[in-house]
This record gives structure tokens, C-alpha cells and sequence, in this order.
């Protein structure tokens, strides 16, 4: 499998699929902290990021949103006073693909190093 943070989103096509249950036994140990939940009958991962303030955690946000935009592949993100929720699913699959493991794993990375800046 090797390390999530490293590799690239990949474009989704219609013979695009969710990842199974054995792939995300493989897959969720490299983002710990990330929680699997259902929203509307899919699977999502969702984190919650906290920050000193309101700035920190809008810094963050358009940090996520930079990669974001890099990968082709974006989040619902929730800025609040203090942290930020970050919701990862693909659309087109209608639930979890690999795509989201490596953006979480990327969101994990960015927040290692924001903190460290703040």
C-alpha cells in the first residue's frame, strides 16, 4: 500500500468504486484519528482539527483547500471559532474511494506542520 501522504489522487471514472471493508482495514491505520461514519447512506471520514482561534483555524482551512485544489479532490470543510471539521467522500462513488484516505492522510500532514507554526 505504502505511505497515503506520498501519493496522488487519481481521477475517478464510471467504473470507479468504493473501497472495501478489507481495503479500509488496510488503509485506516495510516490516519488513526480519522472516523468512518454514515451521512445519506455513504461512508465518510471525518476529523475535527482544533486551534487556538479563529484565524489559526481559517489558515487551515485554505490550507486544505490549497491541496485540495492541487489534487482535484475537495472536502466539506467546517470553519468555526477554534476548529475546523473535515468531512472526506467521493461524490462520483457515492461513499469512500482511496482518494480520500490519501487527502486525509494529506490533512494530517498539513496539520502536523501548521501546528508547529503556531
Amino acid at each position: 500500500m505504502g505511505n497515503l501522504k506520498q501519493q496522488k489522487c487519481i481521477a475517478c471514472t464510471g467504473d470507479s468504486t468504493t473501497v472495501t471493508e478489507e481495503e479500509i482495514n488496510q488503509l485506516q491505520p495510516e490516519i488513526p484519528e480519522w472516523n468512518i461514519k454514515e451521512e445519506a447512506g455513504e461512508k465518510r471520514l471525518e476529523r475535527v482539527f482544533k486551534f487556538p482561534d479563529f484565524k489559526s483555524a481559517l489558515d487551515f482551512t485554505n490550507k486544505v483547500g490549497e491541496e485540495a485544489e492541487n489534487q482535484g479532490h475537495h472536502p466539506a470543510l467546517l470553519t468555526e471559532y477554534g476548529k475546523v471539521t473535515v468531512t472526506w467522500w467521493t461524490h462520483d462513488v457515492g461513499g469512500l474511494h482511496r482518494n480520500d484516505f490519501i487527502m486525509a492522510a494529506k490533512t494530517d500532514e498539513i496539520a502536523a506542520k501548521f501546528n508547529r507554526s503556531i
